[in-house]
């Protein structure tokens, strides 16, 4: 069944996400300890090395590598991870100035957007300092991505909600992957875990705003424009998601993985099945809430291999089975 939301409804939900902005916001060159020795990025620190959580982490090829290899490796998959989080959040911050611009008077999407790209201008100061002080040269999201990064923004007032789908199916895997970091029990190095919690605490703000926006308008959509985007709403979510958790061939190639780790791990692993099932939980509930999931756009789901049970609330935690 369609979910409907009033508008009343609506606002009075931007206004506790402008508030929760007020109330809790970090500054990560205050809020972040950069130069305690805690801090550092020691080549030899074990607790570089990724969690199970991260479906590299968790491949066997990875796990038989030497001590040094794994900390050298997982280094460069946080520098990988932050670069291209740093990139997207920038596309974002764009592509919401473009939106708010358009917004009339009295409007509380002003304030509530202009709260979120102050907050993301701040996360791509944590995730560029990451890169730089682990002094990995990354060029971050695949090239055609980056090219492409220049005109993607002007979807966020021509096709918002496309825009904003888009939004949410980059920030999901990266919430999905940080929370599996801290929840896996594993050691985690300070540096990456206080920059995570930081950006877990900040984005389910974000990741709310987008659900309501969608929750908002879809379901008013006439039955074509609706069903345009039930299509489009996958393929955004398969494509995005591997811009973010991808690392390009040659990057990886440079940090000596083999090319056939990569295509094992993106998506071909069981680990990597489940995991890529996994990101999406939290999106499937909400194609099915505002009208979505139809007789077209499930079987899209399935090719994509991005299908499963949807969520039963945001951020539950993943099935240790299915």
């Amino acid at each position: 069944m369609t979910a409907n939301l009033s508008r009343k409804a609506y606002d009075e939900r931007l206004r506790t996400l402008s508030e929760g902005s007020v109330n809790v916001n970090f500054n990560p060159f205050t809020d972040i300890r950069w130069d305690d020795p805690e801090f550092a990025v020691d080549t030899s620190d074990p607790r570089w090395v990724l969690t199970s959580a991260d479906a590299l982490g968790a491949h066997p090829w990875y796990q038989e590598q030497p001590l040094e290899t794994r900390i050298r490796i997982g280094i460069w998959r946080w520098a990988v991870i932050a670069k291209v989080g740093m990139q997207f959040e920038n596309l974002l911050m764009r592509g919401a100035l473009d939106y708010v611009y358009h917004l009339g008077n009295q409007d509380e999407e002003f304030r509530y957007l202009t709260h979120e790209i102050t907050e993301e201008t701040h996360h791509t100061q944590m995730f560029q300092e990451l890169v730089n002080r682990t002094g990995v040269d990354t060029a971050g999201g695949k090239r055609w991505f980056r090219q492409l990064s220049r005109i993607l923004p002007l979807f966020g007032s021509l096709y918002p909600e496309a825009f904003f789908t888009g939004i949410l199916a980059g920030e999901e895997p990266i919430d999905h992957l940080q929370k599996g970091a801290l929840r896996s029990g594993e050691p985690v190095h300070p540096l990456p875990q206080r920059i995570m919690q930081i950006h877990i605490a900040e984005e389910a703000r974000h990741i709310s705003f987008a659900h309501e926006f969608l929750r908002l308008r879809v379901p008013h959509f006439g039955k074509v424009r609706r069903g345009a985007l039930s299509v489009l709403f996958p393929l955004i979510m398969r494509v995005l998601c591997d811009v973010i958790m991808i690392p390009d061939k040659k990057s990886a190639a440079l940090a000596g993985i083999p090319d056939r780790v990569i295509k094992d791990v993106f998506w071909k692993s069981e680990a990597g099945r489940k995991m890529l099932r996994e990101l999406f939980s939290d999106v499937r509930m909400l194609a099915e809430e505002i009208g979505l999931m139809n007789r077209v756009s499930r079987p899209l789901w399935r090719a994509l291999r991005i299908d499963g049970r949807p969520a039963r609330f945001r951020g539950e935690p993943a099935p240790l089975t299915e």
